[in-house]
């Protein structure tokens, strides 16, 4: 995909007037509609909202690549934006972001806007291509910048191509007298700008050093230019530039150096040098070191690791949950039409079982590999499966050890592999080979499965039967209590530890009962913010700027699709009223919807959802309107007036 056939002349903004990232995403919006790319300003400035919640796409060095894919969209384009003055984006750096790249994609895209992100990436790693850009004042201009620095970067890529298949032929630099040879690894959380452009600054530094170097990344369209094991071999050493896990068996012996990936745009020279140098440590896979997120750095806390590897666990469940929940929400509702002996509810109603049968083994698996790698995956999901067998115990019992018990067997299959690792680290170097696929898997899954059997689900066997015999048969006001505990949970830190931990709640309520009363509490808890934002803005307009105002329109949506990330932008700003607010309100409105037994059977989908599954459309109305007007209300008299109305 080339930029310039995608930047379109009409979708520039040669002198952006706003001054907030609010304003700025507003005034790109507008200009795409006029040149005719996007139908529907408000569905898109949704999607430009969600994402930005997730991560800011302020990159830094003055950039920001808003994004996304939605059915708004009629043609996949990028707008260019310049702001003399700057705006403050909330950029990584913290610093004014000047050069705007709106990329805006159909929903039918095959990710045409992540290819558009990584080509751009590449290109603005080259700080004279941004300094004509900041200088250019016609349309024109941008494009024909955009065409030279791509044709450049096609002929630096031939000839890099061409050297490493050379250098392939040859399979030895040391040999041959070829230049030095490194190999690299990028990789950032998103896997999308800083992933590229440290690639680019890396491939353009050895250039620079006179060395060859070749770069593989692990971005989110996958990895590309795999590194392969002649690769590997025959390179004198491994430059890491990561904020996330990356495989690190294959580098055994390799003489490696690991760093941010921000370090690999900002200091690619000194890292290639520190490796010309042999100054990088021996990597030795039998000790475990594989890379980590390293935005927590190396004093990342107990409770951050506990966090980060739950969030892995529950992450890699989620599609389970909403691919079963959704069939077997769509079974509910051919069952209340045609009756539970249609043969399409039985294909819904087994495929969602079926799906549903898989969350605690691949909760504990991916719990597992957080911990210990890849070694740790199979023990993690042997434990999972044990987990959610009421027979697989020294006990006989009614009840498996369910969610509680699938959460302790990926822990332990995560550190048992860890101590197992430990263990065998000094083998010698002929049998380290038996470790990853004879030992550990071995060891690994005696030892948690003897822990799961003789003491895990016996525990927790117990533990789950009282629970799901409270959660079966408590009464209105324990439900009640417990309905505005986890609507309240939902608006705390919208989208943070306590919003995931009582959705996770929810889900394993729902597994284990089959009842959504409590999805129903949770859904009704998460859809308040943005909509009592959304109301707020609109009843009292003076007490927001006209940014605000614009926004809290696009939180109509947002809420009703229950998505409570739009609520953050807000909640950055004004924490104190905003979260207070929202608590409130939600924890009313899932209280409410407990008094008024109000169960949806689908752990996604808001109002959606409700209005084809759930038991009681009015009570889930009811609950979630009264939640959200007494949020607003209290936010609406509690928020002081701007100084200056917009």
């Amino acid at each position: 995909m080339k930029i310039k056939d995608i930047l379109n002349k009409d979708a520039m903004i040669m002198d952006l007037k706003a001054t907030t990232k609010e304003a700025a995403i507003d005034e790109m919006i507008a200009k795409d509609v006029q040149a005719g790319v996007i139908a529907d300003a408000a569905k898109y400035k949704a999607a430009i909202l969600a994402r930005e919640a997730q991560s800011t796409t302020g990159i830094g060095d003055g950039i920001a690549m808003p994004h996304a894919k939605n059915d708004a969209v009629k043609q996949t384009t990028v707008l260019f934006a310049k702001s003399a003055a700057g705006v403050q984006y909330d950029a990584l750096d913290g610093q004014p972001v000047h050069l705007f790249f709106m990329i805006a994609a159909p929903a039918g895209a095959n990710n045409e806007h992540l290819q558009a992100l990584a080509t751009l990436s590449g290109l603005l790693i080259d700080a004279d291509l941004v300094a004509q850009l900041k200088n250019a004042t016609m349309p024109d201009e941008i494009i024909a910048l955009f065409s030279a620095a791509e044709s450049a970067k096609e002929e630096r890529d031939a000839a890099a191509d061409q050297k490493e298949k050379a250098a392939q032929a040859t399979k030895s630099a040391a040999t041959n007298g070829e230049k030095p040879y490194i190999v690299a690894v990028t990789a950032c959380i998103t896997g999308i700008a800083h992933t590229y452009m440290a690639e680019e600054a890396l491939k353009k530094a050895g250039e620079k050093l006179g060395i060859d170097i070749k770069v593989e990344t692990n971005g989110s369209e996958g990895v590309k230019h795999l590194l392969t094991n002649d690769d590997i071999k025959r390179a004198q050493g491994v430059i890491i530039t990561a904020d996330k896990k990356v495989a690190m068996d294959r580098f055994d012996g390799k003489q490696l150096i690991h760093r941010p990936v921000i370090d690999g745009i900002k200091k690619p020279e000194e890292l290639i040098n520190d490796i010309l140098a042999n100054e990088g440590q021996t990597f030795h896979a039998a000790n475990n070191e594989t890379v980590e997120e390293t935005t927590t750095g190396d004093n990342e806390s107990a409770g951050r690791k506990v966090y980060t590897s739950l969030m892995n666990g529950v992450s890699n469940m989620l599609p389970f949950v909403v691919g079963g929940g959704i069939l077997m929400a769509a079974s509910f509702a051919i069952e209340n039409f045609v009756g539970a002996h249609s043969l399409w509810f039985t294909f819904f109603n087994h495929v969602g079982n079926w799906a549903f049968s898989f969350l605690l083994p691949v909760l504990a698996a991916y719990i597992a590999e957080a911990i210990g790698d890849r070694p740790a995956l199979m023990p993690g999901f042997v434990g999972g499966y044990m987990a959610s067998l009421a027979a697989a115990s020294i006990v006989k019992s009614d009840s498996p050890a369910g969610f509680l018990g699938a959460l302790v067997a990926g822990f332990l299959a995560g550190y048992v592999t860890l101590f197992w690792k430990r263990v065998f680290r000094n083998l010698p170097k002929s049998l380290e080979g038996l470790k990853p696929i004879f030992i550990l898997p071995i060891l690994g899954l005696a030892t948690v499965g003897a822990l799961m059997f003789f003491a895990v689900n016996p525990v927790f066997g117990f533990l789950n039967g009282i629970i799901t015999n409270f959660l079966s048969n408590m009464g209105t006001a324990n439900a009640v209590l417990l309905g505005g505990v986890l609507g309240g949970m939902m608006a705390i830190d919208m989208g943070g530890p306590f919003n995931k931990a009582a959705y996770v709640f929810a889900i394993g309520a729902f597994t284990a009962t089959k009842n959504g009363d409590l999805m129903a509490a949770v859904m009704i808890g998460g859809m308040i913010p943005p909509l009592a934002i959304a109301i707020a803005t609109s009843v009292w307009p003076k007490k927001w700027t006209k940014e605000e105002r614009t926004a809290g329109i696009s939180n109509y949506v947002l809420g009703i699709s229950f998505i409570t990330e739009g609520a953050i932008p807000f909640a950055a700003k004004d924490p104190l009223r905003i979260i207070t607010s929202s608590v409130i309100g939600s924890a009313i409105g899932g209280a409410l919807s407990q008094l008024m037994h109000v169960s949806v059977p689908a752990p996604h989908g808001g109002i959606f959802a409700a209005l084809f599954l759930s038991n009681n459309l009015i009570g889930f109305l009811v609950a979630l309107i009264i939640g959200a007007i007494i949020s607003a209300v209290i936010l609406g008299f509690w928020k002081k007036p701007v100084v200056q109305a917009g």
